[in-house]
């Protein structure tokens, strides 16, 4: 069947566009009549390409569809189907669930309602997650605080106690002191960062990118950072300093993980339909940092965002934490994909039209 369809979206399924689930309607000879953001996201494919053709252009052939369909036009009843497997040539099979509900709105007869089965088990292992990190940063701050307090007196105490002394090689073990001390006090100093006020901007998040490749061809010569830009992406709004810290410390950690030497690339793209922080964004810039390393050890994986948690023998396990702190304070979210020879951090950060949004 060729596609008779609108370019615009009917008003009759306007609200449809602000659902987080993929939603398709279809008539009764299963003809797709529209497909929301959610479903288009989900299936990889244009509403202009699948609008106004048979419903298997998109989802195949999955077994049992085609007769729960005929059962709730015939019955005008509901149908929740799950395990539904959508295998497309080319495509990577999905496993849905999906609800089918009858209606009548402009010509639609059918409105089919997919969800990831997966889907829910992210959002609480999302949740979960956001409420131990902020208990662990709630727990390291507090940590911080307390041992900042002494620190200055014990720095104090051993310089007092240097000019008391006239060997040159006790005078070295008060240097040790004062230098351990300076040592941690730059650490606490460092837990604290994340929790300073936001002093936010309209910017360029080509700019930040830019930015943070010079410094790490600055400080690692022999990594190679490529680009992959969407230059045709809005401005968003964001604490430039912030934000140029949060990605320069994922693009530094992926540099040492790969010792000085590889590829890391630098990737824009725009998502539709994101969810972050518990709120939904029609559109947010999806940035990514790969590269070509030896990946994220598997026992750390789940961790890797805690504090003082590191794969490294001398590293400090801040660096990732305060990214995702400062993601976090952006109503953004970051993620970690790891196998070895690609290590793929994706940040999600929102765009409004209202820069006072």
């Amino acid at each position: 069947m060729q596609n008779d369809q609108l370019d615009i979206t009917p008003p009759a399924f306007a609200g449809l566009e602000l659902l987080s689930s993929a939603v398709v309607l279809i008539d009764d000879e299963f003809v797709v009549r529209y497909l929301n953001p959610g479903a288009e996201n989900l299936f990889a494919v244009s509403s202009r390409k699948i609008v106004g053709f048979s419903l298997r252009r998109l989802l195949g052939e999955p077994a049992g569809l085609d007769n729960a369909l005929n059962n709730v036009l015939r019955d005008n009843w509901s149908y929740t189907g799950h395990n539904l497997t959508v295998s497309r040539p080319g495509m990577v099979a999905l496993h849905l669930d999906c609800t089918v509900t009858p209606v009548e709105a402009a010509g639609a007869r059918l409105l089919l309602e997919f969800r990831p089965m997966d889907a829910h088990l992210k959002v609480a292992r999302e949740e979960q997650l956001a409420h131990q990190q902020q208990a662990n940063r709630e727990l390291i701050r507090n940590l911080a605080h307390e041992i900042k307090n002494p620190l200055g007196g014990i720095r104090g105490s051993a310089q007092l106690l240097e000019r008391e002394l006239d060997d040159p090689q006790l005078r070295e073990y008060t240097q040790v002191i004062i230098a351990e001390a300076d040592r941690l006090q730059d650490l606490m100093n460092r837990l604290l960062t994340s929790h300073r006020m936001m002093q936010p901007s309209q910017l360029n998040p080509h700019d930040v990118l830019e930015r943070v490749r010079r410094l790490i061809l600055a400080e690692f010569p022999s990594v190679e950072v490529r680009r992959d830009y969407d230059t045709s992406l809005p401005g968003i709004t964001g604490d430039r300093e912030q934000l140029i810290q949060a990605i320069l410390n994922i693009a530094r950690n992926a540099a040492q993980a790969m010792q000085g030497e590889g590829e890391i690339v630098l990737r824009t793209r725009a998502a539709r339909q994101i969810t972050m922080a518990k709120r939904r964004f029609k559109l947010a810039l999806q940035l990514q940092v790969i590269d070509n390393g030896p990946g994220v050890p598997e026992e750390i994986r789940d961790k890797i965002f805690y504090p003082l948690v590191s794969g490294r023998e001398n590293g400090s396990g801040l660096g990732l934490s305060l990214a995702q702190s400062f993601i976090d304070q952006h109503q953004g979210a970051i993620d970690v994909d790891s196998r070895p020879g690609r290590t793929c951090f994706t940040v999600f950060l929102p765009i409004t039209r209202d820069a006072d949004a």
